[in-house]
């Protein structure tokens, strides 16, 4: 207990409130390659569109964030060439197909760097053919890349012809064995049996597949979903989700992601920066919340940073929030709006393209 008051402040009704956020050391993780993506998929997290300024990730970049994972990514389960969603460095994006030969180069210093585990994921949209799907396979794999995961859902199909999708499973069933993972199965198998071959729009797929369907999609009502898909869910007042802390969400060591601009992502939080994934070990010792206001207002309890908001003359939505990271998101996105400079709201285009 004494060494926990050492990261401990109290506020004036003598509510103690943390003075430092201790984040744990990562052990599977993602380097986002580029925001940028092919897709603008109405459920995306990170909010990937076109629209996005490509700004891929450096070389030198992906040497230093891997040079410092390597190390502490641990491998899957089932071996150090065997891959599973929740274990291992997954490359992505946006679209890491997109700049094919940094994609190439990003596995191969993984490789050479000893991460265990690694794959890409992608939506597919670049398997016009067989041969250029074998091809740019073949070579991730001669490269180190141990697999992939293909993203399959009613969203993706609003952009991606299904038949470039089935072709992606086959031929890297051929090239990865194993290890091709497809997110998720049910669509894949649902898809097949409605005969689709082209792309789908979301209206005409829930027309012919029934809103039922849904209850097999992995929804997080995070990002983008909760202004696309906010009509599916029930909605609260903000006042609702006031108690609810996301310490442990931001400090989880499973999923983390460093994207293409340096940023240190915990918890599939978009927009918000845990710091400079340039200088890992820093991070690790201990972030001052002093110098992160915004950061220090979700570990403490979504009623801080709503307070926060209102200071800077934030408004409540009339129709409500489906979930607490929607009332955050908000939130951070009309700080952004006004103007305000919170280092940890980083990168700030993310905040345009919701």
């Amino acid at each position: 207990m004494r060494a926990n008051l050492k990261r401990l402040t109290f506020q004036n009704d003598g509510t103690p409130t943390m003075k430092k956020l201790f984040v744990r050391e990562p052990v599977s993780g993602g380097l986002l390659l580029s925001y940028k993506c092919n897709s603008g998929c109405r459920h995306c997290m990170y909010a990937c569109q076109p629209a996005w300024d490509s700004d891929w990730i450096g070389e030198a970049d992906i040497e230093s964030y891997l040079s410092q994972l390597s190390g502490r990514i641990k491998p899957s389960p089932y071996g150090t060439d065997r891959v599973d969603l929740n274990s291992g460095l997954h490359l992505t994006g946006g679209e890491p197909f997109l700049n094919f030969e940094l994609l190439l180069r990003a596995a191969e210093i993984a490789h050479k760097l000893g991460i265990p585990s690694t794959f890409v994921e992608t939506n597919c949209h670049w398997c016009e053919n067989h041969d250029l799907t074998e091809s740019r396979l073949t070579q991730l794999r001669g490269a180190g890349l141990k697999g992939i995961m293909v993203s399959v859902n009613p969203f993706v199909l609003e952009h991606v012809p299904f038949d470039r999708i089935e072709r992606a499973i086959r031929i890297g069933g051929k090239v990865f064995g194993k290890n091709v993972m497809v997110y998720q199965r049910y669509f894949y198998r649902q898809f097949r049996e409605l005969g689709i071959d082209g792309t789908v729009s979301f209206e005409d797929y829930i027309e012919r597949a029934g809103l039922e369907s849904l209850h097999y999609a992995e929804l997080i009502p995070m990002g983008r979903l909760p202004y696309t898909l906010g009509h599916l869910f029930r909605k609260q007042k903000a006042k609702f989700f006031f108690s609810q802390s996301c310490e442990a969400r931001l400090t989880s060591p499973y999923h983390i992601h460093i994207d293409n601009y340096g940023n240190y992502i915990g918890g599939f939080c978009g927009g918000i920066s845990l710091g400079d994934a340039h200088d890992l070990d820093s991070i690790f010792k201990g972030i001052d919340l002093d110098e992160r206001p915004v950061l220090r207002t979700l570990v403490t309890g979504m009623g801080e940073l709503y307070n926060l908001g209102k200071e800077f003359g934030y408004e409540d939505l009339s129709e409500g929030y489906v979930s607490p990271c929607h009332l955050c998101l908000d939130i951070r996105t009309h700080l952004v709006r006004q103007r305000c400079e919170f280092k940890e709201l980083k990168p700030q285009q993310i905040y345009s393209q919701m």
